[in-house]
């Protein structure tokens, strides 16, 4: 896939989101390149594969902006190094303790984007509001992972349609997502 085609698919994605959310969205609105097109300073909920939540990650740091892995304990930062991430630009809390949520709401003012493992919590509409208000005062994208995010305006899933291997060496060195937003397709992505 030649970079134009890519650039021109994920614009066209863009699009089909911001329709989606019932909003225009502009590129600089959105994090650089991100498969996930999330929105700064919105709150995301994914569900199903890592992989698309990985390159996310890869593709922020990549490009010059920092991230945060919060309550996510088996991450696997190697498959992120492998997609492009660049660890320098890249904070880990394995275990935030008892209040997962209070952790990303510090971090927020001075992440471009903060990953949220709830662990299987839910967090109410009262007690994210302030949260939410702080990213998007801050423009960092809250991407929430295991568990739930009471009023997100996006919800994404991620499903595995496919691999491809690395010829001679029997390793997987693509994954094919299937990414679905409010039970629509909205597009594909590839990791690795």
């Amino acid at each position: 896939m030649t970079a134009a085609v890519a650039s021109d698919q994920l614009e066209s994605l863009r699009q089909r989101m911001a329709a989606m959310s019932g909003r225009h969205t502009r590129s600089a609105d959105l994090l650089p390149s991100g498969p996930a097109l999330l929105p700064r300073g919105t709150v995301t909920v994914l569900s199903g594969a890592r992989s698309l939540l990985l390159r996310v990650v890869a593709e922020v740091t990549a490009d010059g902006g920092n991230a945060a892995i919060v309550g996510q304990p088996d991450i696997g930062l190697l498959a992120a190094v492998e997609m492009g991430a660049d660890l320098s630009r890249l904070a880990v809390i394995p275990d935030p303790g008892t209040d997962p949520v209070e952790v990303a709401a510090v971090l927020i003012d001075g992440m471009d984007l903060v990953v949220l493992g709830l662990g299987g919590r839910r967090v109410t509409r009262t007690r994210a509001r302030a949260v939410v208000a702080r990213a998007r005062h801050k423009g960092c994208t809250l991407l929430v992972t295991d568990g739930d995010w009471e009023g997100a305006p996006t919800r994404l899933q991620a499903r595995v349609c496919g691999y491809e291997f690395a010829p001679g060496f029997g390793r997987i060195s693509e994954v094919r997502l299937q990414i679905t937003g409010c039970g629509q397709t909205i597009g594909r992505a590839h990791t690795g």
